[in-house]
C-alpha cells in the first residue's frame, strides 16, 4: 500500500525551498539595483594651492599701495566709470588659477562724493547680496596711518563673497568687491574662498596711505 501523504509533504517541502529560493533571488537582484541608484557622494576637483609670497603695488598717480600675492595680477579697469575720476586707480586685482578677481575702485572724498554717501553705497551693494548670502559678517579696520574700514565677508552662493572698504575718512576712499566667473557652489569653493580671503587679509593689513 503506498501512503500518498509523504509525496505530498515532500512536494509541498521542495515546492517551499523553490520559493525560498526565488524570494532570496529577488531580494538580491532588488539589493543590486538600489545600490546602483543610491546618490553617489560629489567629487570636485583637486586644488593646487601656490605658494604665499608677496610683492608690494604702487599705482602711479594713485594715493594708495599695497602688498599682493605674486601669483595675481593687476588690469586696469576697461568698463565705463561714470562721474569718476582717476580712472587710472579704478583696476582688477585678478587670480587666474582660480578664475577669481577683485574689483576695486577709489573715489576722492569731496562734495559730490562726500563719505556717508560712499559708505550708504557700499552698505548698499553688500545688501543686494543678501538675498542668497545665508549670513554676513561684518569685520570693523581700524589700521595705523589712518586706515579704516569695514570687510564683509558672505556665506552662501552670494555672487560676491568678500567685500571691503578703506578711508582716510578725509580725502580717499577704496573699496574692493571678489568674484569668480564660475558658478558659486558653497561645498567646492570653500578651501578657495578661504585661501583668498588671506591674501584680501593681506592686502588689508598692508595697505597705506601715499
Amino acid at each position: 500500500m503506498i501512503h500518498k501523504r509523504p509525496v505530498q509533504r515532500e512536494r509541498l517541502f521542495l515546492g517551499l525551498i523553490l520559493m525560498m529560493l526565488i524570494f532570496v533571488l529577488i531580494l538580491a537582484s532588488c539589493s543590486d539595483e538600489n545600490t546602483d541608484q543610491l546618490p553617489k557622494p560629489r567629487a570636485y576637483p583637486r586644488v593646487d594651492f601656490p605658494e604665499k609670497e608677496y610683492r608690494q603695488i604702487d599705482r602711479e598717480m594713485c594715493y594708495f599701495g599695497f602688498e599682493l600675492p605674486v601669483y595675481a595680477e593687476i588690469k586696469d579697469y576697461s568698463g565705463e566709470i561714470a562721474g569718476a575720476i582717476n580712472k587710472q586707480c579704478w583696476f582688477d586685482i585678478t587670480i587666474p588659477a582660480f578664475h577669481g578677481k577683485i574689483h576695486c575702485s577709489y573715489y576722492p572724498i569731496n562734495k559730490t562724493n562726500t563719505l556717508d554717501s560712499l559708505i550708504f553705497d557700499s552698505f548698499t551693494m553688500v545688501g543686494q547680496h543678501t538675498i542668497k548670502a545665508q549670513y554676513i559678517k561684518e569685520t570693523r579696520i581700524e589700521l595705523p596711518n589712518k586706515v579704516y574700514g569695514v570687510l564683509f565677508n558672505l556665506s552662501g552662493p552670494a555672487a560676491s563673497p568678500t567685500q571691503f572698504f578703506l578711508t582716510d575718512s578725509i580725502n580717499h576712499f577704496f573699496r574692493g568687491s571678489l568674484y569668480f566667473e564660475n558658478k558659486p557652489q558653497v561645498d567646492s569653493m570653500e578651501v578657495v574662498y578661504h585661501f583668498v580671503n588671506q591674501d584680501i587679509e593681506h592686502l588689508l593689513n598692508s595697505f597705506h596711505w601715499k
